[in-house]
């Protein structure tokens, strides 16, 4: 029972110790350690201001402040920067004249747009592939993105077969299923990067499956011969 009360006495109310220094003014004055822990100090006028631990805090709440707001501000300068970007390539693309051009428009824009290593377009099956889109047996891309997903970004060694003699520069990648033609073939759009923190798996695959569409429908304008 004593231990009890004891902890129950040394808890305190804070409207308690704020009624006790309202009433008693002089108890922090009168204690110069005290007021330095708390980072305060008593000016001439006797009236408490603010010391350098309350004015350094007051300082790093608001560099963390500006340095949310700038991180914010970046964000959304990159996200707009991609998308007129992505824009600017899906009109590239659709000015293709035929598969090969439309292949080596998607390598140009991955280099010279994002500034990655390679875009690389890809088709599976046994049938004829296009000139200059890279052919995979049929199941191949299962074994590179996986059964269950459409799209893959980080980095797959096994994808880096894609990417032909540029592939020692690939770090990180960029990967969406396709379905061309009627009945369709089993295609993939890669892009690879130099950096391996430029395709990482928690980032959104929304810009480059759209452009995994464009392709679709570009290439779907004429026959493979």
């Amino acid at each position: 029972m004593d231990g009890g009360a004891k902890a129950k006495d040394s808890s305190l109310d804070p409207h308690a110790v704020r009624r006790f220094l309202a009433d008693n003014p002089e108890f922090l004055r009168a204690d110069p350690s005290l007021l330095e822990e708390l980072g305060l100090r008593p000016d001439a006028a006797n009236i408490i201001d603010f010391g350098p631990a309350a004015l350094a805090r007051v300082h790093e709440a608001h560099r963390r402040e500006n340095a949310a707001r700038k991180h914010l501000e970046a964000t959304a300068r990159a996200n707009f920067a991609a998308q007129a970007q992505t824009h600017g390539a899906v009109v590239d693309m659709l000015d293709a004249r035929n598969h090969a051009d439309l292949a080596r428009r998607v390598d140009e824009l991955a280099q010279l747009r994002f500034g990655l290593v390679a875009g690389v377009v890809a088709l599976e099956g046994p049938e004829r592939t296009p000139a200059g889109w890279r052919a995979l047996v049929e199941g191949q891309i299962d074994m590179i993105i996986g059964h269950d997903r459409v799209a893959l970004m980080g980095f797959e060694p096994v994808a880096l077969g894609l990417f032909g003699e540029r592939a020692p520069q690939v770090r990180s990648m960029a990967m969406v299923r396709m379905a061309i033609w009627e009945p369709s073939r089993e295609g993939l759009l890669a892009f690879g990067s130099s950096d391996e923190h430029g395709f990482t798996e928690d980032m959104g695959v929304e810009l480059v499956a759209f452009l995994a569409r464009v392709v679709e429908r570009t290439a779907e304008r004429w026959p493979v011969l």
